[in-house]
């Protein structure tokens, strides 16, 4: 039997190929993982024509995932580099890529990223209306933004970030709150935010919201419901725009399951580290508990140059109170667009924010790597080490630029070294120390 999209499949008790190869990834049972995409807590982004895609599963119970952002643009116009981002991004353990691409031929670079990359694929159709049909943003018509949503489906975008909950009283409601510093940082929802002033019509991908709905189900697309009014300063957090957005996300979840269309919720931004626990169960009360994606969160907004850090401190916390899909943020966050350096240093740093709650979650065998690392230290092999470590080439580069006097210890311990005179000791051999 034909079914139009994974959750549909689901919820009529058909277990699908690209259910089974996210089972196999996550170690779990293909039922179990059926179950959560039928009832929405989990989703497996798998546009229809993304033949190059190896499927995932993102949900709260299954191990958190992580999004890289890139994209071409006036000031990064080369395709060829972009791409070899997303291959780098992928080889580096990133599970999804999205083209954030704002100049050029986005079209063509869209669709070779779905011939080629492996990782799923997101995209932002508000940035792209703009290039598309080079005309002002007060002159987009309602039906050309979603024209622009449905060629990324054609294209092969697993998933759309769409604004839609920022409503006409949504707007509003920011307008007369006067409290941010920050006002609304979202890119995608500070363009929906001024084209509803300039022309004074409502979002019109919530009002055409049905509309939408059939688009992403004809390709299969996971609906990503954007946070347009999400904190951009820790001031700002869990505010009343940010939750007012967030129970409209809610329903608008509601409404897409009804037509059989995967959804995740986005999530902020900037939320100090006493809220970040609250901000994850009041999205998983409001929002039914669909797969939660998160920009960080980043705890402090004092460290520029360091935000790959603030955002891992809060990135970790979030995926152990339910986050599922964490989105990178690297060094060069509010300062300038990330090199391939920036790039590997945002990956490796929500990595380890990613994997750190997944032992803490449990997920079945996060643990067991960490296990093999302490026994490979026990026993100062190096070449193991090197070979678990989640950035192998950093790890062994260090190692060798200290050229330390003996194999079986580092210049950081030297003949101190505990594991060397423990192994020593037990083994019955004697314990010397040279300190001359």
């Amino acid at each position: 039997m034909f079914y139009h999209t994974q959750q549909e499949a689901a919820k009529n008790g058909f277990v699908t190929e690209q259910m089974r190869e996210a089972a196999r990834y996550e170690g779990i049972d293909v039922k179990l993982l059926m179950d959560m995409v039928a009832c929405g807590s989990a989703v497996i982004p798998a546009n229809k024509n993304h033949k190059s895609l190896i499927p995932r599963a993102i949900g709260e119970k299954l191990k958190t995932k992580i999004n890289v952002n890139l994209g071409i643009s006036k000031d990064s116009s080369s395709q060829s580099e972009e791409l070899e981002k997303a291959h780098l991004a992928a080889k580096l353990g990133a599970d999804a890529i999205m083209d954030l691409s704002t100049s050029g031929d986005t079209r063509i670079f869209r669709k070779q990223l779905a011939q080629t990359s492996t990782a799923i694929l997101g995209s932002v159709p508000i940035y792209d209306a703009l290039v598309f049909f080079k005309k002002p943003l007060k002159d987009i018509t309602q039906k050309e933004w979603l024209a622009v949503a449905q060629m990324h489906a054609q294209d092969g975008i697993d998933f759309l970030t769409i604004h839609a909950g920022l409503n006409r009283q949504a707007a509003q409601r920011f307008k007369n709150s006067k409290n941010r510093l920050t006002n609304i940082v979202s890119r995608g929802g500070s363009l929906i935010f001024a084209w509803m002033e300039m022309t004074g019509l409502e979002n019109p991908f919530f009002e055409y919201f049905d509309e939408l709905l059939e688009i992403c189900r004809e390709y299969d697309v996971t609906l990503s419901l954007g946070d347009a009014c999400r904190p951009g300063s820790t001031h700002d957090a869990s505010d009343a725009c940010q939750i007012e957005e967030l129970i409209t996300l809610g329903e608008l979840t509601k409404r897409a399951w009804e037509k059989d269309v995967q959804v995740i919720v986005e999530g902020p931004g900037h939320v100090p580290l006493n809220q970040i626990e609250a901000n994850m169960k009041i999205q998983k009360t409001l929002c039914h508990g669909a797969p939660f994606y998160v920009l960080g969160p980043l705890v402090t907004d004092i460290a520029p140059g360091y935000d790959h850090i603030t955002s891992a401190i809060g990135g970790a916390i979030a995926a152990w109170h339910g986050a599922a899909f964490l989105c990178y943020v690297t060094p060069a966050e509010h300062l300038r667009l990330p090199n391939i350096e920036d790039m590997k240093e945002g990956i490796i740093a929500s990595r380890i924010a990613a994997h750190a709650a997944d032992i803490a979650k449990g997920i079945p065998n996060a643990a067991q790597w960490d296990n093999q690392m302490s026994k490979a230290r026990q026993r100062v092999d190096w070449e193991c080490m090197f070979n678990l470590a989640i950035d192998p080439e950093k790890a062994r580069r260090y190692r060798e630029e200290s050229k330390p006097e003996r194999e079986d210890t580092c210049s950081m311990c030297g003949e101190f070294c505990s594991m060397r005179n423990m192994n020593k000791i037990l083994n019955g051999e004697s314990v010397d120390i040279n300190i001359i």
